[in-house]
């Protein structure tokens, strides 16, 4: 493998590579085990407990917009920094929480803290990372989020087995950490954006028409991505009767992409067609879990999983590689923040119609009923993606002057 491109890797990307690996560590330790607290410890219904998360993501994904365009006019390092610091307050306050209303607080200054520096983070990414290797940076990223997940597991179980304080104690004094490091160690992104008040930053990127388009695209890109956290652990606990084999899978998924992302993002270095390479990624999520119709058993479940994780691993070092393209250079705060709208939208829906969906399939006596949406919805994604590239010409190259004009 070649990684003559670690040399040309600035520091403060390092830097930014080890705060996200520790930021995927903390979030992953947390949220899937809150559900658990909620609904086993506290007593709460699935449904209330589905509202507290719920909350936390429309909180980050709806507020990302105006996040990413603070973090544009004021600069990325303190957004990251006030970001990181009311996440950790967040996240930490789950330990203490007594009434119902302590965690909608907390979970809104979770979501909060999110959305100040989710949007700032991706932008300082891409502005400080050379363009000749941000696709591999972006690819390495998803690397380590996957082995942070994995670990997380690890964590998370441990700390469970003891008592869900530790769990949010930890989470909280993650992104603690990861705040004081941003402080002292990330150097100062001076705010690109100094000819633009807020509204009219949100209103340049609301009339970017292609990008609008864009996004509105990538929800169901989020659709069949948000099935990993609901429809496929229910599907493969019905089919294999077993708790410990959803654990397998989901540990398999971030397996494959450890293993492989790096390969299949050298494979595609010279492929200039980044919306269609997104499109092809979703197409292959698409026919795995449209391939869960015929799996009978835990190994073909593996085999169709693979071939979700491959299609991740096209689209995503390419998802966050366009944004930039679109926006101009004084606004990619404010672009990766209204491109949150469709994880916000995309993957909320995701959530809510999959699992119904599937719900009435079962009932119906039609297995193959979620299967196949998710199919016409990855191929619709594809076409969509390469005809907008079509109409637009070289992406790859020349999106930047398209976007502009």
């Amino acid at each position: 493998m070649k990684w003559e491109w670690w040399r040309e890797t600035p520091f403060s990307v390092k830097l930014l590579l080890s705060t996200s690996f520790m930021m995927n560590m903390g979030f992953y330790a947390l949220i899937p085990y809150l559900t658990l607290y909620l609904t086993g410890s506290i007593g709460w219904t699935l449904a209330m407990a589905g509202i507290v998360l719920s909350v936390r993501q429309f909180s980050q994904q709806g507020l990302a917009f105006l996040g990413g365009v603070i973090a544009d006019a004021f600069g990325y390092k303190g957004a990251m920094f006030l970001g990181l610091g009311v996440r950790a307050v967040g996240f930490a306050m789950f330990a203490f929480c007594t009434e119902t209303w302590h965690f909608f607080v907390a979970a809104i200054l979770s979501g909060l803290g999110g959305a100040l520096f989710e949007p700032a983070c991706s932008a300082a990414y891409a502005i400080i990372t050379p363009e000749a290797i941000r696709k591999e940076v972006f690819s390495l990223r998803n690397v380590l989020g996957n082995i942070a997940v994995v670990g997380s597991q690890i964590v998370g179980t441990a700390l469970s087995a003891i008592d869900f304080t530790y769990i949010s104690l930890f989470a909280g004094a993650v992104f603690g950490v990861n705040t004081i490091v941003i402080f002292f160690f990330f150097p100062p992104i001076r705010a690109t954006n100094t000819r633009h008040s807020i509204w009219e930053s949100m209103s340049t990127v609301v009339k970017d028409k292609l990008f609008v388009r864009y996004t509105f695209i990538l929800m169901g890109y989020y659709y069949l991505n948000m099935q990993v956290f609901l429809t496929i652990p229910l599907f493969v606990e019905n089919v294999t009767h077993s708790k410990v084999n959803v654990g397998i899978v989901l540990s398999a998924l971030s397996l494959f992409v450890i293993l492989f992302q790096m390969k299949v993002t050298q494979l595609l270095e010279g492929y200039p067609q980044r919306l269609t390479l997104i499109g092809i990624g979703t197409l292959f999520m698409s026919v795995g879990l449209f391939l869960f119709t015929f799996a009978d058993s835990l190994w073909l479940i593996l085999l169709d999983v693979f071939l979700f994780a491959l299609g991740t691993m096209i689209a995503v070092p390419n998802l966050v590689d366009v944004v930039p393209r679109f926006a101009p250079k004084d606004l990619v705060g404010a672009y990766y923040g209204f491109n949150g709208y469709s994880i916000a939208i995309g993957g909320s829906f995701g959530q809510v119609a999959g699992g119904w969906v599937y719900d009435v399939g079962l009932r119906l006596q039609m297995p193959w009923l979620p299967w196949t949406i998710c199919l016409v919805i990855g191929f619709g994604v594809a076409w969509m993606l390469h005809r907008m590239e079509q109409q637009t010409g070289q992406i790859g190259n020349d999106l930047k002057k398209i976007a502009r004009s």
